[in-house]
């Protein structure tokens, strides 16, 4: 099983703080690095690495799906990027512009929600206390159904 680094995320708004942060720590922004980042800064939802290529390759660059996965890997250890599993695809990355995400999916029509960790405290107290379990959702998401996927089916009978 596929197990998520849990890096200390890096506060950071735009590529040039993420370029500062990586600097600061010894690092560098190689060429590879910043383009990654200019198509997880451009996308509005977690993305594939296949993505994030067909991204490149729009914009008339290229990188290999290797290079792709190894530079998204070092960024999700600097506390950049995070990845997910919705269902059965491939894992997504996403900036952690906004801080740590879970998520909530559905499982008839596809609905993600990004929600902050502690809106989900309450469901992590009730596992706790039932099962004595930490859970986390970051990784894998809660899975159901959408308000509207629901009300279909309430009324559907």
């Amino acid at each position: 099983m596929t197990e998520s680094p849990r890096a200390t995320p890096l506060a950071f708004e735009t590529l040039d703080d993420v370029a500062a942060a990586i600097r600061s720590s010894g690092g560098r922004l190689s060429a590879a690095r910043r383009m990654i980042l200019e198509e997880l800064f451009a996308a509005d939802a977690p993305v594939s690495a296949e993505r994030i290529a067909d991204g490149l390759a729009a914009r008339g660059g290229s990188l290999d799906l290797a290079s792709i996965y190894r530079n998204l890997e070092r960024l999700e250890a600097l506390g950049v990027v995070h990845h997910v599993h919705f269902g059965h695809g491939p894992g997504l990355y996403s900036l952690l512009v906004q801080g740590e995400r879970e998520y909530l999916v559905c499982e008839r029509c596809g609905n993600v929600t990004s929600v902050e960790p502690a809106r989900l405290d309450a469901a992590r107290d009730l596992i706790r206390g039932d099962f004595g379990y930490e859970a986390r959702f970051s990784h894998f998401p809660l899975t159901g159904l959408c308000p509207d996927c629901a009300e279909r089916e309430r009324a559907a009978g």
